[in-house]
């Protein structure tokens, strides 16, 4: 029996115009009421998701930051923060690469260390409220999320491939969307923030499903029981998956909970 959900949001959860779609919180509160748990999974920060779920907000788990941020019941189970020295060395490696442009993100602010046209806005990146810096934030500030805006897209596999080589000991770069790299602390992942609300809520592997797209989802899917991707998923998430679903721009995720729905009765 299915006990808990993971879902990613953009790409997966949301539509194409990067909103919930209305039906998501009725089917949420429906699943709950069945003693099914939800959990945003995003590489959103939890102040954001919680603004995008505001009906369900208390209902609901978070597995924030692409893991850095982990909410259950409204606790905080789990929050990293990148060490300062990882962070200047990230600055350092960027800097090396004309077409890398460094973001690092705390709670609530975020800081582009190169000038503002560099980089593109995605929707997943809060990008709107930014400031511009010429050197990493002091160890005061805590960062708790980086990426990397690859203003080449025909290089962002390479690119990706190249940090890892440099910094592999200290992260894991995951492609997001056409321009964006994300950056996590080796250790983390969203699979390692799903297990800290699974254990907090007493759930096993085999009774989880989880949604997702995109390279930052691949963890997740691969530690859950039943794992599922839209059909606008990368080629080695469907490789993965136990069921391929239709698009996000198809609500296709509204559906599948809607058909777990029926199963309950």
């Amino acid at each position: 029996m299915i006990k808990l959900i993971a879902s990613d949001m953009d790409g997966t959860l949301l539509d194409e115009g990067g909103n919930v779609p209305e039906e998501t919180f009725s089917l949420v509160s429906e699943l709950a009421e069945r003693g099914v748990h939800f959990v945003a999974s995003s590489g959103r920060r939890y102040d954001t998701l919680r603004w995008f779920f505001g009906p369900v907000a208390d209902k609901i788990s978070y597995v924030a930051s692409l893991g850095t941020q982990v909410y259950a019941d409204g606790r905080l189970l789990d929050r990293e923060v990148f060490s300062t020295l990882s962070v200047q060395r990230l600055f350092e490696t960027c800097h090396l690469f004309d077409c890398l442009h460094l973001a690092v993100y705390e709670a609530d602010a975020t800081y582009l260390i190169d000038d503002l046209s560099s980089y593109i806005s995605e929707l997943d990146k809060d990008l709107g409220s930014a400031v511009r810096v010429y050197d990493p934030p002091s160890p005061d500030v805590s960062i708790i999320k980086a990426a990397v805006c690859c203003d080449r897209p025909e290089l962002i596999t390479e690119m990706a491939y190249v940090l890892e080589r440099e910094l592999g000991d200290w992260f894991t770069f995951l492609p997001s969307g056409s321009r964006w790299i994300d950056v996590v602390p080796a250790h983390v992942s969203k699979a390692t923030g799903l297990a800290q609300v699974m254990r907090y809520l007493g759930v096993e592997a085999d009774e989880v499903m989880a949604f997702g797209d995109s390279m930052n989802d691949y963890s997740m899917l691969r530690f859950v029981g039943h794992p599922v991707v839209v059909d606008n998923a990368r080629y080695s998430l469907k490789q993965v998956a136990e069921r391929v679903i239709g698009p996000n721009s198809e609500h296709s995720v509204q559906g599948a909970l809607r058909e777990l729905l029926r199963e309950l009765g």
